[in-house]
């Protein structure tokens, strides 16, 4: 089982990222990991709604004119050295 799994969600109004973890404990963690983001206006926790889903995700809210194609690459990318990163310890 991966770790984690993220989406572009396109909304008209603003775009954003959810982050859905597979262990529900690390999702303090995770959000805190990715605060050091500049280009990341806001990070929430919340309840995701539907069958066969984790309990909570992460949505990320970016600033104005960021490429969410770019910044997802860029999260997915921090999220597999963290993971890596932990594993080792």
């Amino acid at each position: 089982m991966l770790p984690f799994r993220s989406e572009i969600r396109n909304s008209p109004s603003h775009p954003t990222i959810k982050i859905f973890l597979s262990d529900e404990a690390l999702v303090p963690r995770i959000k805190k990991h990715l605060d050091h983001f500049n280009e990341i206006e806001l990070v929430e926790i919340r309840k995701t709604h539907g069958r066969n889903r984790e309990e909570d995700n992460l949505t990320v809210f970016f600033k104005d004119h960021v490429d969410i194609t770019k910044m997802k690459t860029n999260i997915d990318s921090s999220l597999w050295w963290y993971f890596e990163e932990d594993l080792v310890d």
